[in-house]
């Protein structure tokens, strides 16, 4: 399983910016956005699942916006309204679902950190 991100730089605030991450070699129950920011713990971004339902960070909603095309593989958050405290590495992130009789079991991928600065 491979996941990569792009996108992200050094954007102002209020300004936008996207990013993208294509995965491949496995098919993805959900797939989502992660951040961390310098002293702090990763924490969840965004996440949307195979049809298509979406969960939000409130500190993120009605400013990003998570999509995905599961023909692709990809999954893309357009950032707008950028704050300072968005600023961050983002990591894309992936779980694939196994079912075995009555197990269920769930790996996490999670692709190379993207930098998203944004200046005040």
């Amino acid at each position: 399983v491979q996941l990569q991100a792009s996108g992200g730089g050094l954007v102002q605030a209020g300004g936008s910016t996207r990013l993208s991450c294509a995965a491949s070699g496995s098919i993805f129950s959900i797939m989502g956005w992660y951040r961390q920011a310098p002293g702090k713990e990763r924490e969840l971004v965004a996440t949307v699942t195979s049809d298509g339902s979406t969960n939000y960070a409130y500190s993120v909603k009605d400013r990003f916006t998570i999509s995905r095309d599961n023909a692709k593989n990809t999954v893309s958050l357009q950032m707008n309204s950028l704050k300072a405290e968005d600023t961050a590495v983002y990591y894309c992130h992936a779980e694939v679902t196994n079912r075995k009789g009555w197990n269920i079991y769930k790996f996490d991928y999670w692709g190379q950190g993207t930098q998203v600065t944004v200046s005040s």
